[in-house]
Order: structure tokens, then sequence, then C-alpha cells
């Protein structure tokens, strides 16, 4: 975000315009704007309606009714009439628009442009830059992991004229796309980091992809590169050379020593010289992305003994988002690795995400590099923070200080420093609300974090958010336009926590819920939940309940439609919604089909409900052994639904395809399909087309480390016998956090540092013992319970879902982006 302007007079000449529409060509733009969940400064931005998975055309009236004027959209996609007083530019192709912008406001700006590719290592790279060049430069840089053919063109677009250097990163994932990707950022100097396996399926072969990364190389001055990546191909870059590796390379790197408080020392040849840097890390890809950046300061001009000063003080770079349960039922959004605009941007647009509290509190720090600019740089805050609708604002930092004046339309708290804020914690009241902390790193928002946020278990499962936005895109691509999504949220979402994955889920417009219990339902509307949520076990006790918060019952048996029509008869009720559950085979729940006549009499006599659904449960989509079968529960569910709906001459949603069905079986989509546990990534038995993320991952710590000599043994009844001296760690989780006592006596495992190690002995209550003999392990180190669970309900004879759902609650939950 930057307050270099244009008017949409000017950007209609600047991209392929075919027509344009304008109600007002002076109106002024410094948005760009693509999702309409995602609108700020509507008064300043325009809105690009792009095709992809999604086509933006479709949410054109949702921009116009969120206040947006000005709209970029491709020809005869968009009726510009209904849009009065709107501004609009017709495109042949409305991304190639948006790219030809964003190439155009980066040649504004002479000052050098760093470009990063490679397969994995970018964004710790330029993060890595970013704090080692911080010294001399006013960095912009691509926000979090901004590389795509949109991100690029977003990141570029936040470039102005108080930065001196940039550094956007370049990710593809087929041929044909880096030559877009160097056309709009035109590196000064291109980065290879390294080529690895991601992505491989979207070339012919790995010359192909290192041929199609080594584009955005094409007339930079600097190229920066290891041979050891790069398979012989030629690097197309006139400029000089900067190569760094363990091969024939001008940093000839030539080993490295693990030291003392997990530091390491890599030694090098440059120039011939021997030179070295020590790096507070110690595993592989930490001392790869060390030496690219090396690489990258030797070919910028730069001492090896300011290198190496610089180096020995690297952060960790930490890209995830995380919610937190706070204090006082607030709720804690942490997203302190870094702050600058872009970021602060991004950070906001999850704020508004959030729905759970009526009041959104922004903890900010003094913005890195602001000196000198502090009235552009906070002028832009404040202008951000009004669009984002803040209620309350608490500042951390003299530059932040001095511009209070700025933020007089929000209450506002100003603080010098953190250890100010902290004196006045208690002063301050956090009660019911949503907290953003974002600070730079200077002023340890960790110790802001670590008081706002409950203290609870040392265990916590972690969910990776983006990981289940990306599995729900995965399914839905599987899906005709016209099908409807219902996800599945019930038992917890699988253990995950409800409000929150619902959240994600409403955000990305699915367009049901479903609900196990009426009070899970009622915790989700609480927390601003809005979507349709069908309630799949209601009792005639709940139905008060339900009724106040507008849930909808499954109704599967005539006793319960009963009692359901006379709660409404007595509350004069009429036309609510109910979903007709049939059994055609699960024989679990539901109206037998023989019910049919029956069922549309008694839905005939009665005006208190309105079927909004019929559905019912396929026994094994899954398993092509009972393909007849299911194939005879839809030809079942489909006659049973076709006579309903001539008799009741209404039309209703039908549904049958759970997970496994929307995968295996196209026929069963009809009007809706029901998505469960393949939204946390875990595959049908044999079906592994889709390609899923992990969602989840449980964590825990160590507690303590004992030597135990051979002979003796661990845990309760003596089960745990050591046959050579041992090194026993005990981590804090146990039968009562969910892990389950099959997996004692080495039938489960975990990871320590990087390795798999084995339980000892039976699982306590609240502790288990692991062999990490052999593993540098200390107390307090962190320990992966599970990551992989299809993996780990297979080594005691179970299902993902038990593992999952058994999660203790006790069990502290993590909700992160990253």
């Amino acid at each position: 975000m930057h307050e270099q302007s244009y008017t949409i007079r000017r950007i209609s000449e600047l991209m392929p315009t075919v027509r344009v529409y304008f109600n007002d060509e002076s109106a002024e733009v410094r948005s760009l704007l693509y999702d309409s969940r995602k609108l700020s400064d509507t008064q300043h931005g325009v809105f690009f309606a792009l095709e992809g998975r999604r086509d933006g055309h479709q949410y054109v009236k949702e921009a116009y009714a969120g206040g947006v004027r000005n709209f970029v959209v491709a020809e005869g996609k968009t009726e510009t009439t209904w849009f009065p007083g709107a501004n609009f530019i017709v495109v042949g192709d409305t991304l190639e628009a948006l790219q030809v912008l964003a190439m155009h406001h980066r040649n504004q700006f002479a000052y050098p442009v760093i470009g990063i590719t490679g397969s994995n290592g970018k964004t710790i790279v330029k993060e890595w830059l970013a704090q080692l060049l911080a010294p001399e430069y006013r960095i912009a840089r691509s926000p979090k992991s901004y590389n795509s053919q949109i991100g690029v063109a977003l990141s570029l677009w936040q470039l102005d004229n108080t930065c001196d250097l940039a550094i956007i990163e370049a990710g593809i994932s087929q041929q044909g796309e880096m030559e877009v990707l160097h056309r709009m950022i035109q590196p000064d100097i291109a980065v290879l980091t390294n080529i690895g396996p991601a992505h491989d399926d979207g070339f012919a072969s790995a010359k192909d992809k290192i041929s199609e990364k080594l584009r955005l190389f094409n007339g930079a001055k600097q190229a920066v590169y290891s041979p050891d990546h790069i398979a012989g191909i030629p690097v197309p870059s006139t400029g000089r050379h900067m190569t760094w590796g363990a091969g024939d390379a001008l940093l000839h790197v030539m080993g490295h020593d693990v030291l003392a408080g997990r530091k390491c020392c890599i030694r090098a040849r440059y120039e011939g010289q021997l030179v070295q840097i020590t790096i507070p890390f110690i595993d592989a890809a930490a001392r790869e992305n060390a030496v690219c950046c090396w690489a990258t300061m030797l070919a910028m001009g730069y001492d090896s003994a300011v290198i190496a000063e610089r180096m020995v003080s690297l952060q960790p770079v930490e890209m995830r988002l995380e919610m937190k349960k706070g204090i006082n039922n607030c709720t804690v959004i942490d997203d302190s690795y870094s702050n600058d605009l872009s970021s602060l941007h991004i950070a906001l647009d999850f704020l508004q995400q959030q729905q759970q509290h009526a009041s959104r509190t922004l903890v900010l720090s003094d913005i890195p590099g602001a000196s000198g600019h502090e009235e552009e740089v906070y002028s832009a805050v404040a202008k951000l923070l009004a669009h984002n609708k803040i209620t309350r604002l608490i500042t951390i930092g003299p530059g932040l200080m001095r511009q209070s004046p700025r933020f007089d339309f929000v209450r506002h708290e100003a603080f010098a420093d953190t250890a100010s804020f902290l004196a006045s914690l208690a002063d301050l009241r956090f009660q019911d609300e949503t907290i953003l902390l974002k600070g730079a790193r200077k002023y340890a928002f960790e110790r802001i974090s670590q008081v706002l946020t409950a203290k609870l278990h040392d265990t916590v499962l972690e969910t990776n958010l983006n990981a289940v936005e990306h599995n729900l895109n995965q399914y839905r691509a599987l899906l005709p336009k016209h099908v409807k999504l219902m996800a599945m949220v019930k038992a917890f979402s699988y253990g995950s926590g409800s409000y929150e994955v619902a959240s994600l889920l409403q955000f990305n417009k699915v367009d049901y819920l479903a609900v196990a219990y009426v009070d899970e339902g009622v915790e989700l509307r609480k927390s601003g939940i809005t979507l349709p949520i069908m309630v799949m076990s209601p009792t005639t006790a709940s139905f008060d309940a339900l009724l106040a918060h507008g849930l909808e019952p499954e109704i599967y048996s005539f006793g319960v439609l009963d009692d359901f029509i006379r709660v409404l008869a007595g509350k004069q009720l009429v036309d609510y919604p109910i979903h007709i559950k049939v059994d055609t085979g699960m024989h679990r729940l539901g109206f037998s089909v023989s019910d049919i006549e029956q069922l549309i009499s008694r839905l005939q006599e009665t005006g208190e409900v309105k079927v909004q659904s019929v559905f019912s449960h396929l026994a094994a989509a899954g398993d092509a052994t009972h393909d007849a079968f299911t194939a005879r529960q839809l030809a079942a569910f489909e006659l049973f639904a076709g006579k309903l709906v001539d008799a009741l001459r209404y039309p209703f949603i039908r549904h049958i395809a759970n997970t496994a069905g929307i995968q295996r079986w196209p026929q069963a989509h009809l009007d809706m399909v029901r998505l469960g546990i393949g939204l946390y990534g875990v595959h049908n038995e044999g079906h592994k087309a889709l390609v899923l993320q992990q969602a989840s991952t449980l964590k825990t710590t160590i507690t303590q480390i004992r030597e135990v000599p051979a002979g003796e043994s661990v845990g309760y009844n003596r089960s745990g016998m050591l046959t050579k001296d041992s090194t026993i760690a005990t981590v804090n989780i146990g039968y009562a956090d969910g892990y389950d006592r099959r997996f004692g006596n080495g039938v489960g495992s975990m990871m320590v540092k990087g390795k798999t190690v084995p339980t000892v002995g039976d699982i306590c209550m609240d502790m288990t013992m692991l062999d990490v003999s052999g593993v540098d392990a200390r107390e307090g180190d962190e320990v992966i319970v599970f990551g992989d669970v299809d993996r780990l309900a297979k080594t005691i004879g179970t299902i993902p879902y038990e593992l999952l759902t058994g999660i203790s609650q006790r069990v502290k939950r993590v909700y992160y982006y990253g």
C-alpha cells in the first residue's frame, strides 16, 4: 500500500483496454482489490474480476455493495448498467491487465530490485536479506509468500518513494509462468535458492523446470546461484555471475562445524582467501539459505567482515500468523514476525474475518525504516486502520507516540516501549475482544503474546488454516459449478476446533455447515457464524435452543418429526427448514425407503415445516469392492427423492456424497456434497489423486531427560524393560490427552529433532516416555506426536477419525496461516 496514486483514466491508459465506462474518470486509485471478502480502502480501490478457480465477475455485485466503484472486467462478462456511479475498464484478460499495471508501476522506480526464485527457501532468503541489508536500505518486499502470478503483481504495487530497494519472490508451478513474472519484476539481481522436487508434476523433466526458473535471470546485472543446482544449464544473464556451493564456485563452501549454543560455523574460500560466517542455526536448510544470502551480499559489494558480523545475529523467520485463545475470553492473533505496511494490510484482512468478538484491538509497534519518512508511513497506517474499522489501538514506540494525533478517530493508548506496556497491563483491561499483535522484532512482542495468551497445557494441536483452505479448494475443483458444498464441523471439527475452522469455511463461502448436536451449533452462532447449520442429532429437549439460534434439524423418524411440528405449532412458526434423512443401506438413522408414502402424507398435511434437503449416507463409497452396493444406495435414494419432490411440488436440495463419494462417485454429486475429514488432508485409502495438505499436527515438549542403564524398567508394570543403556525422555502427553494407550511399548513413535524415536513402557495418563538414545535432545525441546495421522492410525488398527476426535479438550488448539 503506497501513497502514489493513479486516476482510473490513467490506469485504463496503462493496460490493454477494450473500452471504458466512466462515471468519474478522475477517481483516485491507490489499492488493488481482487477478493470481495477482503475489501479495504474501497473509496480508492479498483477491483479486478479475475477468472480462475472462481470467476471474479460473480462477485462484482458484492464488491459494489461493499463500496467499490472502480472495476476492471473482461469483455462480455458484466452488465455495467447494473452498477450506477461505477467506473468500468473492459479488457480481454483481467489477470494480464493486472500484471501490465504492476509492470508499469515497477518501472516508475529506479532503485534496484532483487528477484528470488527456487524450489525452497525463497521466503527465508528474502526475509534474511531484509534483515542483513536493513542498515543501508529501506526495503519493500513481497509480503509473506506472495510469489504467484497474482502475488507478484500485488507485491510490486507496494513499491513507493519511501524505499530504495525491493526484494520480490517469484514462484512457478508449471511451464510458461516465469516469462510473465520476469516482465513484471525485471530484477537487477536475480537469485536462485535451490532446486528440489516441489512442483515436479508441472514440468516434463527436472531440466525443463530449471530452465523455466532461470528465465528470471534474463537481463539481470547480477546472477546469484549454485552450479550444484542447475544441472549444467546456462544461466541467461550477461551480467556478473556470483556462484556458490560445494563444487566449482566463486564462493566455494568447504565445510561446517557445529558450535556450542546451537550455532554453526560455515567455512569457504572466496577470491583466494579463507572466509567464514557463523549462524545461529545448525540444520542443512538454514546453512544453504545462509550461504545464498552470503553470496548475494558479496555480489552487492559487502565486505566479508561486515557480512560475518551480521550473519551471527540472523533471526528465525516465523512466517505463521497464529490465532490463540487469550485471557479474559479474548482471541489473540499473533503476527509479530515482521512489521511493515504490506504485512500489516494482510494481518488486518485476517482480523476482519474474525467475528467472534465485536471489539477489534490492534497492538502495533513502530515500523522499522519509517525514520525520515514518518509523515508518509504513519499517514498510510492511519488510513489503513480507518478503512479496517479498528475499535482500539495500542501503539508501542516513540515514532507512533509522536504521530498520536493521526489516530484521533480511534480509542488510542500509546507507550514508549514494551516494558511500559507490560507494566500497565492490568489497567488496559483486555476483555472479550480480538487482539492483533503486529510488532517489529526489537520490541519483543513475544513477551506480549505470552501474557495475553491463556495459560493452558504444554501439548498443542496446531491447525494450518492455509492447508484446510487448500484442501477445500481441491475438492471444490471436482464439483460442477451448480453443486453446493456442506462442510462437516461436528465433533469439534474432527478435533481441530469448531469456531476457527467454521470461520474459515464461512469466509470461503461454503453453502452449509453440519454439526452433530444443537449445543455445537449454538456455540458457532455465539461466535458469529451466520451460515446455515444443519444439526444431525437433535433431541426434543434441544428444540427451543435450536429455534432460538436459527439452526436446522435433521429429521430421521416420524417421532422426531411429530415432536418438532408440535413445538413449531406452539410457537406459531411455519415453513421451518428441515432436512429429511433416508436410510438407503447404512442402517443407522433415517426413514426407511418404504416410509415414503406415509412421509409424503405427513408433510402434505402440515404447514409448520418445509423440506430444505433430503439426504442419505453412503456406507462404503471409498471401497471399490462395495461399488455395486453403493450404486444400489444411490438408485434407492434418487427414487425416494424423486417421489418426494413430485408430491411436494417444490424443489429441495439432494445430497448423498461424503468425502469419499466426492472423489469416487461424480454421479452422486447431485445438488450438494458433504465434505468432512478430507478438509484436514486425510485421503480415502487407495485414492491419492488429490494433492491434499496435512492440516493438523499434534506437538508436545520434553519435560525431563535421564540416563537409564540396561536391565532397568520404564513406566508402570515394568513393561518397558531396557536391553541396553538408554536415554529416556518424558514428554507432556498421555492417554488423558488422547494419546492412545495402544501406542505404548514401542508400538508408537514420535519425532524429536527430525528423528523418529519409539515409546518406552506403558502410556501414562499425563506422560509418555521415549527412547531418545543418540539424539541431541534437551529438556524443553519440541516433540512431534503426529503429523501423518493415516500412518499412525494404522499402527494400532484404527482410523484417523478416532485419533483426531479423541484429542482432549485440555490440549490447546493453535491456528495459523503459514
